[in-house]
């Protein structure tokens, strides 16, 4: 029996994939997790096979959430199950130690597969990401401003662009506020950008944010702040 745990932030999400799976030969779901930090923890209780991972959702996210995961050298395999296929996440999630990256867009077989070839220590790239990943790969220029980012500079960044706190990306990362603002300005330094707000609107053009209503509101609601202060 291969036993898996989902990560995402969004609920009905996570209730499709559960159907999905339940009904595969072999394959159980044996918790669902929320954000981040929810994962780690059910990680660490359940011990379970494959972690399916979204990139990005509340706290963490899945970038650092991985990372964590992978590099304490327990048993469990993460594969990036993902809206998010433009770079630089599919080279992130790599880098970080996931072993698989599937599309939310793949058929539940190609699903499958992954969680069967990940069980088995192989990886797994769906053909749609391994297609831009090959292109990136003779590339030395690609249309993503954020390729030049750091794997720590990433997560912050995401962090921001979702709305977080100073204070509570130091909590989630363990970093001090102050190196939290060190990271933030060398983000803005890179990306040409002179506030939280550009930031924000860099993402979005860049599709680097969750395009769901709740999500944009969220965002407007961000913009709306700033420019008030």
């Amino acid at each position: 029996m291969i036993r898996v745990v989902i990560a995402d932030g969004q609920l009905l999400v996570r209730s499709g994939i559960v159907r999905i799976l339940n009904d595969l030969r072999q394959i159980q779901v044996v918790g669902e997790a929320g954000s981040g930090e929810e994962a780690i923890g059910l990680i660490r209780e359940k011990r379970p096979d494959i972690a399916l991972m979204e990139v990005v959702m509340p706290g963490m996210g899945g970038l650092e959430a991985t990372q964590r995961i992978t590099s304490h050298g327990g048993s469990t395999a993460v594969i990036a199950l993902t809206a998010f296929a433009e770079p630089p996440f599919p080279a992130q999630m790599l880098k970080a130690g996931a072993l698989g990256f599937v599309t939310k867009k793949s058929e539940p077989a190609e699903l499958e597969v992954a969680i069967r070839r990940v069980f088995t220590g192989k990886r797994y790239v769906c053909h749609e990401v391994a297609q831009d990943l090959a292109s990136y790969a003779v590339q030395e220029h690609t249309d993503s401003p954020f390729e030049i980012l750091s794997h720590r500079e990433m997560q912050i960044m995401m962090m921001v662009v979702g709305c977080r706190k100073v204070s509570e990306i130091s909590g989630s990362l363990h970093l001090s506020p102050k190196t939290v603002n060190s990271y933030r300005y060398r983000i803005f330094e890179k990306l040409k950008v002179n506030s939280d707000v550009e930031l924000v609107l860099l993402a979005v053009k860049h599709g680097m944010v969750p395009l769901g209503p709740l999500a944009g509101e969220r965002h407007a609601t961000s913009l709306n702040q700033a420019a008030v202060s």
